[in-house]
């Protein structure tokens, strides 16, 4: 892939510099829940500053599918980010038209505004170039810095970026195709990627990728029961994509093929009901009882995770390997967080329920990389091109 023009080799000074970022942030009781995503577009917004730029800040949060609903306005962000900045930050009532121009006239280099939920308008999902003609007609420069909406090509990600030259990528977006980058394409080796999730249809794509590249998958959460089943186990009420038997024959006899290695579990944790409270045992091999449903992988299976792990030079981990959500059933998650934490290798989390799952064990501080986009790190690992980024100007 092309080296991206990086924010830092544009010249700011005195320009209107539209950022895209991420705010979509979980919000409860009018309250920010996790300002993860708000602190992580910091470094471009500080350094856009500093360099006398007038800072136009545009995201969207929510699925308002066109509408102007006031339960997904951005103020709360703007509230939180003037918090962290220690400047004023104000929301533009619109993110086009008349409030949007206003607003933008009125900063000095130095200040930034806000601009309302992009989704408010219908065109923002569907890439409408009268949209993104009304968004570039509010400033000179083009920075994507939401890396976790990269994946999409909406007219904020892609079509804003055709309009306005150069296009550049924040800082943030720069951490992130480097660190996802040099993990495909030169990874210190041995590179053993951890697999999670539910569903074998979701990584499909990424697995047979990684097989490329890697040295072994590690493989866990509900999707292991599916490539056991190919395997001729019985996994009891376990979760199965019966339509997806094949598929994961095919992937396991193309490990075979490569000579890498796919690790299943090897004993799991069951149980007969989703509750904090719940009833669990431990089944080895092909012992889950009809009845029961593995939602964790088991002791054994978090030791010899453990120990494939501790020779690993680069990790890669996307998606949880049990219900992690549920405490009982968290215990193999937490497994595979602490164990990353230890390791002297280059550790990057994936996005999604992956950094959740860190920040729960406390070891966020000890992983190299957290990538803040669950979908465009898993479209990324697949080897597919982002909208977001190959709208970039290229580095001369």
């Amino acid at each position: 892939m092309p080296t991206r023009l990086g924010v830092r080799d544009v010249n700011v000074a005195g320009k209107r510099v539209f950022v895209r970022v991420d705010f979509n942030v979980p919000i409860e009781d009018d309250e920010i829940a996790d300002d993860t995503r708000i602190r992580a577009a910091l470094p471009t917004i500080e350094y856009l500053r500093e360099h006398r730029a007038r800072v136009v800040l545009a995201s969207h949060r929510g699925r308002p599918s066109g509408e102007p609903l006031p339960e997904l306005s951005l103020a709360p962000a703007a509230i939180r980010l003037a918090e962290l900045l220690g400047a004023a930050v104000p929301l533009a009532a619109d993110c086009v038209g008349e409030p949007a121009a206003d607003a933008v006239s009125a900063l000095a280099p130095g200040d930034v505004v806000l601009l309302e939920n992009l989704r408010f308008h219908a065109g923002e999902e569907a890439n409408d170039d009268a949209f993104a003609a009304q968004l570039a007609q509010l400033a000179d420069v083009y920075v994507n810095d939401a890396f976790g909406a990269a994946h999409r090509a909406h007219a904020s990600t892609a079509g804003v970026a055709k309009l306005l030259q150069p296009a550049a990528a924040g800082l943030l977006m720069e951490s992130e195709l480097q660190h996802l980058g040099d993990a495909l394409e030169n990874p210190e080796r041995p590179f053993l990627p951890v697999l999670g999730g539910s569903k074998v249809s979701d990584k499909i794509a990424v697995i047979s990728r990684l097989l490329q590249v890697s040295d072994g998958v590690l493989i866990g959460g509900a999707m292991a029961y599916t490539f056991l089943v190919a395997m001729g186990r019985q996994v009891g009420d376990s979760l199965v994509e019966r339509d997806k038997i094949d598929v994961a024959r095919d992937l396991l006899i193309q490990a075979l093929k490569l000579g890498k290695p796919i690790y299943l579990p090897i004993d799991h944790v069951a149980t007969q009901e989703f509750s904090a409270t719940a009833e669990t045992r431990v089944a080895y091999r092909d012992t889950i009882e009809e009845g029961w449903e593995a939602v964790d992988i088991g002791p054994a299976t978090r030791e010899m995770y453990g120990r494939i792990l501790e020779r690993a030079r680069t990790v890669v981990w996307n998606g949880p390997v049990g219900v992690y959500e549920l405490e009982p059933f968290a215990h193999g998650t937490i497994s595979i967080a602490k164990t990353l934490s230890t390791l002297d290798a280059t550790t990057i989390i994936g996005g999604g329920d992956c950094v959740a799952a860190v920040e729960m064990a406390g070891v966020a501080d000890r992983m190299t990389h957290i990538s803040t986009g669950g979908g465009a790190s898993l479209e990324f690992l697949e080897g597919k091109e982002l909208p977001g980024v190959a709208a970039l100007s290229i580095a001369q």
